[in-house]
């Protein structure tokens, strides 16, 4: 496990935790004129200690705002490292998804040291877009959803062109719109495109140009012709998954949300139309996950 505090523009960094498979997510630090600006806050206490301690290395201050890029807990859980005094941001749709998630994403992982964590669930929402001051020029926050979740946003500079694009994009890991959309996520990922971005920060994995967008890209629209074959036949989404060839993307960390993913996908073929994001059966997902991987999915958070 690498973990790195990367400046990537005048007052932006990029704080990476490679490899970056299962609830092993990056972060991002901002100048901003009121303080620190941190985009999302790791997944243990202790990460997000350390977090905290490379933030505070910078002699840029106490973090002013917290940004949640989604729900998901490796993204969130560490909220309460910062806040208080932090005031934490997200999407109107973000705080019911905290509270229906809860601390569940632990369960899925009983043996990770946690730690103490205590949800702290955003202060300040918005729906479409919110600008916040930096020491130089402003971070766009985007609502771009539904993507990965319902509910995500990405921080967008437009002057240096750097994206923090939380997991609606991943760099060398599985894309995973399970609890998202798989259109909705190719719709986002055209959006991002045309942002002309030149510097990628993806929820998880290293640092990218534009290209890992196409990248993921590639990949769904190739989930989506695996799921039309298995729809076609009959198959379930696990029994789809079993006969797929993964070829390139076989290396891609995370392989086995490929189960997941196709719960999406499949529902989005058999019901064009519906809600997109529409709740499904996350738990049984989880479980055939698990089945189609041989056993639990290794977790390093």
């Amino acid at each position: 496990m690498t973990t790195a505090l990367t400046e990537l523009a005048d007052g932006a960094y990029a704080y990476t935790q490679e490899p970056g498979g299962w609830c092993v997510s990056n972060a991002g630090v901002l100048c901003g004129r009121d303080g620190p600006i941190l985009i999302d806050t790791a997944a243990t206490i202790s990460r997000a200690h350390a977090l905290r301690d490379a933030v505070e290395s910078l002699g840029k201050g106490t973090v002013r705002y917290v940004v949640n890029t989604h729900h998901h807990g490796d993204h969130i859980f560490g909220n309460c490292a910062f806040s208080p005094p932090a005031t934490v941001i997200a999407h109107d749709a973000a705080p019911a998804e905290i509270q229906k998630a809860g601390l569940g994403l632990q369960s899925l992982w009983p043996d990770v040291q946690w730690g103490e964590v205590s949800l702290v669930e955003p202060h300040v929402t918005f729906s479409d877009q919110l600008d916040l001051e930096l020491v130089s020029g402003t971070v766009q926050l985007l609502f771009v959803g539904p993507a990965h979740t319902t509910n995500d946003v990405v921080a967008w500079l437009p002057e240096p062109r750097v994206l923090f694009a939380g997991d609606v994009a991943m760099s060398g890991v599985t894309p995973f719109v399970l609890m998202g959309s798989v259109a909705g996520s190719l719709r986002a990922l055209a959006r991002l495109r045309g942002l002309g971005a030149r510097t990628v920060v993806c929820g998880h994995g290293k640092v990218s140009g534009p290209e890992v967008l196409d990248d993921n890209e590639e990949y769904l629209r190739w989930l989506l012709d695996v799921a039309r074959f298995g729809v076609e036949r009959g198959w379930t989404p696990l029994e789809t998954a079993h006969r797929a060839d993964l070829g390139a993307f076989a290396k891609l960390l995370d392989p086995e949300r490929i189960v997941g993913n196709l719960h999406r996908a499949h529902a989005e073929l058999t019901a064009p139309g519906s809600q997109l994001g529409a709740e499904l059966p996350v738990r049984t997902a989880f479980e055939e996950m698990v089945d189609f991987n041989g056993g639990l999915p290794r977790c390093d958070a």
